[in-house]
């Protein structure tokens, strides 16, 4: 997100395009952009994935899912990865209808190998927004759409939660509420028990100081939390800002089945 926000350009995994590794691409303009390996499949496997990148280089892209499966002898559940990641988005559709498709594949014998048997499609409901956001950090950890408090905002306007980038045009000392999924947690041999935190929203990072005795008072909000929301003290100084927190709420729920973990250094 923090790279995005730089202008960095991502595009999706997808089976036609992604090797392993993730990779540069030219875009319109000849500018450099990242495409996303099929490493970040969770739970796909390496020699599978090597297997689909060399079967494309010798013998082109993939016609079909029956195609893909039956060329790089992708055992069902490699297809469903790939289906719930939308990396088979190019050959069958949306997630849902790429995972109708994978979970239909056959290995038929002799002429018949590389097909399956005629199934009428199913109008399955399109997924919505926050489906495929669910399923990207489910399958991948992350999601090129929009960030998970960009859907929240109008909840988080209705508390008045201020945004990251809010914060550039407060004064110093004022009280705020900010909101942000918890990305990193630090507390440093030298800080004497300060915990700092960083959070962040469709907009940018917040960084937030937590005293020892606000961690006593509310320790399972601010250890616990993947989504929270903080009322504190603006702190602007030389152009570093940061929140000295005073409230902490665990908003984890609202995420639903959106899974984040923030990378914790105590």
């Amino acid at each position: 997100n923090d790279a995005r926000r730089h202008g960095v350009l991502f595009r999706p995994i997808d089976v036609q395009q992604s090797d392993w590794d993730c990779t540069l691409e030219r875009g319109p303009e000849a500018e450099p952009e990242v495409r996303l390996g099929l490493r970040m499949v969770a739970g796909l496997p390496e020699s599978q994935g090597l297997a689909l990148q060399e079967q494309r280089r010798v013998s082109g892209q993939f016609l079909t899912v029956d195609d893909l499966a039956h060329r790089a002898k992708l055992p069902q559940r490699s297809l469903s990865l790939l289906a719930q990641a939308g990396a088979l988005e190019s050959l069958a559709g949306d997630r849902r209808q790429a995972h109708w498709r994978a979970i239909g594949t056959e290995r038929l014998p002799g002429a018949l190998a590389g097909t399956s048997a005629p199934e009428p499609a199913l109008p399955l409901p399109i997924p919505t927004e926050g489906d495929d956001i669910v399923a990207d950090y489910r399958s991948t950890g992350l999601t090129l759409g929009r960030h998970p408090l960009a859907l929240l905002r109008t909840r988080l306007e209705r508390l008045h939660v201020s945004t990251a980038a809010d914060l550039k045009q407060l004064e110093t000392g004022r009280k705020v509420r900010i909101a942000g999924i918890v990305t990193h947690r630090q507390r440093p041999e030298t800080a004497s028990g300060v915990v700092f935190m960083s959070l962040e929203d469709e907009t940018g990072i917040s960084n937030l100081i937590v005293w020892p005795s606000i961690q006593a008072t509310q320790r399972s909000a601010v250890f616990d939390a993947h989504l929270m929301i903080v009322q504190g003290q603006l702190q602007s100084e030389s152009g570093v800002i940061n929140v000295i927190a005073e409230k902490v709420r665990d908003y984890s729920h609202w995420l639903g089945h959106v899974k984040t973990d923030s990378r914790d250094f105590r």
